[in-house]
């Protein structure tokens, strides 16, 4: 049974919950951003325990199925709307060019999203050139570097720090987190809410592998590329990615931490569906499942996760789209990005397709 009641299907979630990941790990994946924000934290190298720990969680939306079949029908039908919802692998053609290829991505570490689908594998293999989100990545120390070259957009500067905006229980909750994935608040208490939502939403397995020097799905990529002697590009820079998340109101970045926080171990269940969505290719599932697992909140400001939508998501999509273009005129080249950047009428895919490119599922 999923934890909390659900009463109704809201308009949007904050991906930041998740990062690139983080999701979105996203975002989520991605919030695609969340593998870059990790530099900072891991500089600090938290003492993990000796025995790394295993990960776990269950897919939600089986249970759904099972337990709240309307409501699963709903989102179902959510997920069949948005186009290009399914697959994270495409072939990209024009005529008179060698084909291109466009991987969706999670920015994580987990051995089943590493593996990634077998004609991905060739096609990276095959590919002159690999774009990423940002080929800063691939040097951790310059990486974080950059990211404390621009204090203003990771840290409090006003000498406040991340208690004075949450209330006794919230910096307690927040404390017990941190403390669960070898981290104290006082090293990080001075960071933006969104850099230290984006760590305490990691299992603690993900930011255990992380800690050790295990490559998430994008950085893999470009070290096998440039280890075989091929360019590695990026569409970002990293301060450009800060930027777009410093943009954003400290209130809605607080109130993502707070949601994180509130999901407590359930965060381990979302990752865990995700991946499953993610390995499945149903990636247009995401969105509307996150929207469903988030603690309710009331008076929530949906104008603000419109907000974050736009400027995190579509935004990104067409700066990444307007870069792509010219390295895509050349043919053969593979693109590796957060997988929630593909589907959507500005998703890469639409935007790819809009600069007369033919864009069709390649698998996965």
């Amino acid at each position: 049974m999923i934890a909390h009641s659900i009463d109704r299907i809201r308009n949007r979630l904050s991906l930041s919950v998740l990062g690139d990941a983080a999701l979105w790990l996203a975002a989520a994946f991605h919030l695609a951003l969340l593998a870059a924000f990790l530099f900072v934290l891991l500089t600090l190298k938290p003492a993990h325990a000796q025995e790394e720990p295993t990960c776990g969680g269950k897919d939600l939306l089986a249970a759904l199925q099972t337990d709240e079949p309307a409501t699963y029908a709903k989102l179902r039908a959510e997920a069949d709307a948005i186009p290009n919802g399914r697959g994270i692998f495409w072939k990209i053609e024009k005529p008179g060019l060698a084909p291109s290829w466009l991987l969706g991505t999670m920015h994580v570490t987990d051995p089943r999203v590493l593996t990634m689908p077998a004609a991905a594998r060739t096609a990276a293999a095959e590919a002159s050139t690999i774009i990423i989100e940002s080929d800063e990545i691939l040097d951790e120390k310059k990486a974080a570097a950059a990211m404390l070259m621009h204090p203003e957009l990771t840290m409090f500067t006003d000498g406040k720090t991340i208690r004075d905006h949450l209330s006794p229980d919230q910096a307690t909750r927040l404390e017990d987190g941190l403390k669960k994935r070898g981290l104290a608040l006082a090293a990080v208490q001075r960071m933006q809410p969104w850099i230290i939502s984006s760590f305490v939403a990691l299992p603690a397995c993900e930011t255990a592998r992380k800690s050790k020097g295990a490559s998430f799905l994008d950085k893999h990529i470009a070290e096998d590329a440039i280890k075989a002697g091929k360019n590695v590009a990026g569409l970002e820079t990293l301060a450009e990615q800060l930027r777009a998340m410093a943009d954003l109101p400290t209130e809605f970045h607080l109130q993502a931490l707070i949601e994180t926080l509130e999901l407590g171990d359930k965060m381990d269940d979302v990752i865990e569906t995700m991946t499953t969505l993610y390995l499945s290719g149903d990636i247009g599932m995401t969105m509307p499942m996150l929207e469903i697992v988030t603690p309710a909140q009331t008076g929530k400001d949906e104008s603000s996760y419109a907000a974050f939508e736009k400027r995190i998501v579509t935004d990104r999509n067409h700066v990444m789209a307007e870069r792509a273009g010219p390295m895509l005129a050349k043919g053969g080249v593979f693109i590796a990005v957060g997988a929630l950047h593909l589907p959507g009428e500005e998703g890469l895919v639409e935007l790819l397709k809009k600069q007369g490119f033919t864009l069709t599922p390649a698998g996965g």
